[in-house]
């Protein structure tokens, strides 16, 4: 028997795992051993919290992150050949989806390896669920340029496509930047176009609002450090 790649939900936060996620993610962990991880420290700490029992040393991690040599995580998934199955996780969230897990995902279907995703919190989608946007038809487009007149034109962009396609647009920002680019889009979009901002999705801090750019101008909510989704449509 071949082993398989599992794609393992982790929390968004300081959460209680099994409050956010079923049960099997828990029995799928207590099984698997071998681990592909972006941070092996966070990555321990959930498998300690949603395992307690599970022994640490008995763990093989095996890091993708902006580090990782192809040529070596080309071999991350060897051991299934041996009937061992993997575990892939990401930082948070749902693996492989703004994630760099889908590297692995690939290579587990150029080699035959059964992938299973299991159930968990993904922000992206929880946020979308929540807009009161157009869940039909919408767009993740990753972080957008840090450039001010990149930014600027993106924004646009990203507004005039939503229009001409009634399609909503997604897209994540780094923590500490968040309140800059609330003011970017403010300044930026056209007074009519709705705007949701969606932060520590899950946590008890939990926010979620969606509003027109034009009531928008009104508020400023603390956003600072926090994990964030926008998403507008026009």
């Amino acid at each position: 028997m071949i082993g398989k790649l599992y794609l393992i939900p982790t929390t968004l936060g300081e959460t209680e795992p099994l409050e956010v996620m079923p049960l099997s993610v828990k029995k799928v962990v207590e099984q698997i051993d071998y681990y592909i991880v972006e941070n092996e420290k966070s990555a321990r700490r959930f498998i300690k919290k949603i395992t307690p029992k599970k022994p640490q040393p008995n763990l093989t991690i095996k890091l993708l992150d902006k580090y990782a040599v192809e040529e070596e995580t080309q071999t991350y998934l060897d051991i299934c050949v041996q009937g061992f199955s993997v575990g892939l996780l990401s930082e948070a969230g749902v693996p492989a989806i703004a994630d760099p897990g889908a590297s692995i995902v690939k290579l587990a279907h150029e080699k035959n390896i059964q992938v299973v995703p299991l159930v968990g919190p993904s922000s992206i989608l929880m946020a979308m669920m929540s807009s009161g946007m157009n869940g039909q038809n919408f767009a993740f487009n990753g972080y957008l340029p840090i450039d001010k007149g990149e930014r600027k034109r993106a924004i646009k962009d990203l507004e005039k496509i939503s229009l001409d396609k009634n399609q909503a647009q997604i897209f994540i920002e780094t923590p500490y930047r968040n309140e800059k680019m609330l003011t970017d889009l403010k300044a930026i979009l056209s007074p009519s176009t709705s705007l949701c901002i969606a932060a520590d999705i899950t946590l008890p801090s939990e926010y979620i609002k969606t509003h027109s750019i034009k009531d928008w101008k009104h508020q400023q909510p603390d956003l600072h450090k926090k994990p964030a989704i926008f998403i507008i449509q026009k």
